[in-house]
């Protein structure tokens, strides 16, 4: 009976604490209050710190996150110690924003700067290595777009929010590209057996290829291939 007694016991202090029931009303009022605040708060920010987040804008939504979440459940901290670190978060929020519209360099160093990925419906190899984007995760963001091969893209942009702008080709200037579809871009080789264009798998260079051996890319030196396609885009 007593090792029963313990065990409702323990459960009953994992479950609701060492306060038990008696602190249920005040967390509900806390919660409510600390909602009020963060609302209050991303108001402040503005629609741009809510839609679109930048790395120092990241930050600012954790920081609330973390200031928001004691006060609701923990009796020893204080609403006004936390409002306090909410009125710290939002000035500066306020005065990075300020500095960042005022400096081209502080925008620079806090938000980064837009890279190309794509130019002329092939990699640029030296700005994809700046990313730390996969090839693969890089493939489904274009196929989401209605993109099957880099012929089709003129010009491929990742801009500092992380979206990916695209420009196309008209559908008269579709060249010959890298086929980006899973069943297509797998069927790689290094032996060319007919005269056809064929696209570098590394950095989507697209070259008309004679039956050889090998060939090696004149871009990037490398010696997988894949047969080029020329699909206009279905949208």
């Amino acid at each position: 009976m007593l090792l029963q007694i313990l065990s409702l016991d323990k459960l009953e202090k994992l479950l609701l604490g060492e306060e038990g029931l008696a602190f249920a009303p005040e967390i509900i009022i806390r919660t409510f209050i600390m909602y009020l605040i963060v609302l209050l708060s991303l108001r402040t920010l503005g629609k741009r710190g809510v839609k679109q987040l930048s790395v120092f804008e990241m930050v600012v939504i954790i920081s609330l996150g973390s200031a928001a979440g004691d006060p609701m459940f923990y009796k020893e901290v204080g609403i006004a110690s936390a409002l306090l670190v909410f009125i710290v978060v939002v000035i500066a929020y306020k005065l990075t924003a300020y500095l960042v519209g005022k400096s081209k360099k502080a925008e620079q160093l806090l938000e980064g700067s837009c890279t190309c990925l794509i130019e002329n419906g092939r990699f640029s190899i030296h700005n994809f290595k700046k990313e730390s984007m996969a090839q693969d995760e890089f493939f489904s963001e274009l196929r989401l777009k209605s993109v099957s091969h880099l012929g089709q893209v003129e010009l491929a942009i990742i801009e500092t929010s992380g979206s990916i702008s695209l420009f196309f080709y008209p559908d008269e200037e579709v060249r010959y590209g890298l086929p980006i579809l899973p069943s297509l871009y797998q069927n790689q080789h290094s032996m060319i057996k007919h005269k056809d264009f064929y696209s570098c798998t590394f950095c989507g260079n697209t070259q008309l290829l004679a039956p050889a051996e090998e060939h090696q890319c004149e871009h990037c030196s490398r010696k997988k291939w894949v047969k080029s396609i020329i699909n206009r885009r279905i949208t």
